[in-house]
């Protein structure tokens, strides 16, 4: 395999995955710690995103290796095309998820536990669009995964309010992945393939929209129990109307605006967390 190959396999060169990971990274880290985390915490968990979000791209495409040959977006992925065989992506998929595993070791032990069950979620989410038209929740409960995660990291022990950040997390993903969905609802009908997408049909958008809703909702609780103030209240406005922007790139009905959302989705996370940083200034 070379290492074109890899980083195809990886997505390394497609980086939007990795911020939609790593922006509610932060702002557990930030919530927990109230502030600036300690640094190497910090390393672990920036690291950690990438590898992790690498990983779960092998074992997706590793799951997807039948369909994606049939599928226009995906027809020249490496397993799709034989470029990579499916022992080498297992073996990849593997070398990630140890190199992540290893840095969680030099946590505390409520944080290796719970990374546990976070490389769980990550290896069923793929298979879940088979059995299921809500795989994106999946995915949801995996990248949200590091929320519970950094308060055992910084807090060792995980708060209930976490769990209120990780379900705002979890809607998130509900969002940006169904609008991802849009772009292959074509292809995944024709190969049996389940998605939110596929599910809301024609109410798609207003579905989304609810999702929108629901999600704010979460970051003004957040923000109430947390007291984060004027500044994070300033970013939760500005996220609002970058949902806004994304319902009328959903209201054109183009397969490649419900994609351009998707995309941009990631700066919802980045304002988010720059609210999170000036609050706690």
């Amino acid at each position: 395999m070379s290492w074109r190959d890899a980083v195809d396999l990886t997505r390394l060169n497609r980086p939007v995955g990795i911020y939609l990971v790593l922006w509610p990274t932060l702002w557990g880290l930030w919530l927990a710690a109230e502030g600036v985390p300690p640094i190497w915490v910090l390393i672990v968990f920036v690291l950690g995103t990438v590898l992790m979000r690498s990983a779960g791209c092998v074992i997706n495409d590793y799951a997807d290796r039948h369909f994606d040959g049939h599928v226009a977006r995906t027809c020249d992925r490496p397993l799709a095309t034989g470029r990579v065989s499916e022992k080498q992506a297992l073996g990849l998929f593997v070398l990630l998820g140890v190199l992540a595993f290893a840095l969680v070791l030099t946590l505390n032990g409520l944080t290796i536990a719970l990374s546990l069950v976070g490389l769980g979620l990550s290896a069923l989410y793929p298979f879940m669009k088979r059995h299921t038209h809500w795989p994106q929740l999946f995915l949801g409960a995996a990248f949200a995964w590091a929320i519970p995660m950094s308060f055992s990291a910084v807090q060792a022990q995980v708060p209930v309010v976490a769990w209120w950040v990780y379900a705002t997390t979890l809607v998130w993903a509900l969002i940006y992945d169904t609008a991802y969905a849009i772009y292959d609802k074509p292809d995944d009908l024709k190969v049996g393939i389940k998605s939110t997408a596929v599910l809301f049909g024609d109410y798609v958008r207003p579905a989304i929209f609810m999702f929108q809703l629901l999600m704010l909702a979460g970051l003004v609780a957040i923000g109430w129990v947390f007291e984060l103030g004027w500044a994070y209240a300033i970013s939760v406005v500005i996220a609002a109307g970058l949902m806004g922007y994304h319902q009328i790139l959903l209201g054109k009905g183009q397969a490649s605006s419900a994609f351009q959302a998707f995309l941009h989705n990631h700066w919802i996370g980045a304002v988010i967390w720059l609210g999170l940083v000036v609050a706690y200034l």
